[in-house]
């Protein structure tokens, strides 16, 4: 078995049982202690669990609210950073789009822009191109749809970002710190956001001022990796220079 899928399996078990032992994962995965004692530390090192004696229990952070709920919110400023991501992208430029609220707000943006190439895991940035009959070329990733994130993960879609080498990745985390960087609620969210950023000439962040300062489960990318924040107005001024003392190399306020 792959480490990052053994990993992703180990934040599936603490899902529903809150705490997990060392030696009941050596037995249940069939390696060894040390084995899951390297995999205990790079998940605690990702933020998404806590180590305790003998074992882990989940990293005490925020918890994300559902898909559905955060659709709903932030939709104004949302729209606003879109609409100034959108100024970013020349015709006939390639771009990944991941799954996430505020990119499928992009989605509506990017309908008026011709001759893109977007490829994308989220159904509903796919299912938004489409309806509104977007003369861009769209690919949507295959994989598996796992949560309630409408969108493809997995192992086959890891495999299909990699054939890609893009202009831009526009990504929507959880949350946004200067200690964290970019970070996820769940790992398959992380992996393929952070395999989008690998595959792509630069990386844009989109998040809300409600997401900036926040520590959600598992990094995604440090800020210095980050080439453009772009947030809301709202966003407080401290957080925004903590992100670039962290080294954060540029930020757009979007009003």
């Amino acid at each position: 078995m792959w480490s990052a899928t053994r990993h992703q399996k180990i934040l599936a078990i603490l899902n529903k049982q809150q705490q997990i032992t060392t030696d009941g994962l050596a037995e249940e995965f069939n390696v060894s202690r040390e084995t899951i004692r390297r995999d205990l530390l790079l998940l605690e090192s990702e933020g998404s669990i806590d180590r305790i004696h003998g074992g882990a229990i989940l990293s005490k952070t925020i918890n994300e609210q559902p898909f559905l709920k955060r659709v709903n919110s932030h939709q104004k400023e949302k729209r606003s950073i879109a609409k100034l991501a959108m100024q970013l992208i020349q015709p006939n430029q390639s771009i990944f789009l991941d799954a996430g609220t505020t990119t499928t707000i992009f989605a509506a943006e990017l309908r008026k822009l011709p001759e893109l190439l977007i490829v994308t895991n989220s159904i509903d940035v796919a299912t938004t191109l489409q309806s509104a009959g977007s003369k861009s070329k769209l690919i949507l990733l295959g994989g598996q749809l796992i949560s309630d994130v409408p969108g493809t993960f997995g192992e086959l879609t890891m495999a299909e970002i990699g054939r890609f080498n893009v202009d831009m990745a526009f990504l929507s985390p959880v949350s946004v710190n200067a200690k964290q960087g970019a970070a996820y609620f769940e790992l398959h969210e992380a992996e393929l956001a952070r395999a989008m950023a690998n595959n792509a000439k630069k990386l844009v962040i989109m998040a809300d001022h409600g997401k900036l300062g926040e520590v959600s489960r598992v990094k995604c990318k440090d800020c210095t990796e980050i080439d453009l924040l772009i947030t809301g107005a709202a966003a407080e001024e401290p957080i925004i220079r903590d992100l670039q003392a962290a080294g954060l190399k540029s930020v757009q306020l979007a009003k």
